[in-house]
């Protein structure tokens, strides 16, 4: 294992302080709960958002604090969910007169978790409301989750509801729109390698040097089956039938698509997928009008890619189309 760190337990403090460190006029890094927020949080003229989540999944969550999106996010250790406690400290700091919002990916620590702190935040007083976040398609259940497992497609889900917050609507709005994003959204994940947590010092699995796991979960959970590796355009073919077929999308929608790295994957080879990907919904007449192509939820370094599809309309276009002014920005 080759990784830029000191100890492995202090790889997440070090990673959240330097988040800190390059954003000092609009975040703030409270150590004791792993917690970066908004520096003029809260703000009682708008729903808190929070997320949570395991670290390792960069930029999710940490880097998409800020105006327009997350208020908080508070992550436990690469692959694992936070204490309890970090998510109930973290909901009384971002306790807002308007309510709290708590962006759960759908696995069972995470769900455990932010349950436990909504109810004893609720019992201070605080209002608090939870949206689990399920867009998988991969598998119904596996050792993570209950249910479908929540990916990429988190992204569409805190770009909406922060959208939302921040032009003033209520926390029975805001999860309205949410559950709405989260119903249009499907995800599937392919993988070429596994990645090395700094803790554990070895890869999560094998993958032969010409095999490939179709429908990978961000912690290297297993998908629908490993396979040889094909060419681009057969492994664009089994995504989108995955993906397409599920909710299912049909001839005449408007979409966005997104191709996520992973972590390990050079952005031309996303960019490849992205035009495959393009031309195979066009001529099935599902039309791209929006675009994201690079890292959004990643697993370390693993070498791989993600096909996220959300069906839009003009609520969602224009969530979608609100500014906001996050860590990670290419300049």
């Amino acid at each position: 294992m080759k990784k830029f760190m000191n100890d492995p337990k202090q790889f997440v403090p070090q990673m959240l302080q330097g988040i800190a460190l390059a954003n000092p006029d609009t975040l703030r890094y409270v150590p004791a709960y792993n917690l970066i927020m908004r520096s003029d949080a809260p703000r009682h003229d708008k729903v808190s958002i929070i997320q949570g989540s395991g670290s390792g999944h960069e930029p999710a969550h940490v880097m998409t604090v800020g105006k327009g999106m997350l208020d908080g996010a508070c992550p436990g250790d690469v692959f694992a969910a936070p204490p309890m406690d970090y998510v109930y400290e973290t909901v009384k700091l971002l306790a807002s007169d308007k309510g709290v919002l708590l962006l759960v990916n759908n696995y069972t620590g995470d769900k455990m978790a932010f349950e436990m702190a909504q109810e004893m935040s609720e019992a201070d007083g605080i209002t608090v409301r939870t949206l689990f976040i399920n867009d998988d398609v991969a598998v119904q259940d596996s050792t993570y989750t209950v249910g479908r497992r929540g990916v990429a497609g988190n992204f569409f889900v805190m770009k909406a509801v922060g959208a939302a917050s921040e032009a003033g609507a209520d926390l029975d709005e805001v999860v309205r729109i949410g559950e709405k994003v989260n119903s249009v959204t499907r995800t599937m994940g392919i993988a070429l390698t596994a990645c090395t947590p700094p803790a554990k010092g070895a890869p999560l699995f094998d993958l032969g040097a010409d095999e490939i796991e179709i429908g990978v979960g961000i912690h290297g959970e297993p998908g629908r089956r490993r396979a040889k590796l094909v060419s681009a355009d057969e492994i664009v073919d089994e995504l989108l039938g995955a993906v397409v077929g599920d909710l299912p999308y049909s001839s005449g929608d408007r979409v966005a698509l997104m191709i996520n790295g992973l972590g390990g994957t050079p952005i031309s080879e996303l960019y490849l997928l992205y035009g495959i990907a393009h031309e195979k919904l066009a001529a099935q007449g599902i039309t791209v009008t929006r675009s994201y192509v690079g890292e959004y939820c990643t697993s370390l370094e693993m070498a791989g890619a993600s096909l996220t599809l959300v069906k839009l309309d003009d609520e969602i276009d224009a969530l979608l189309d609100a500014p906001a002014e996050i860590a990670y920005r290419v300049f």
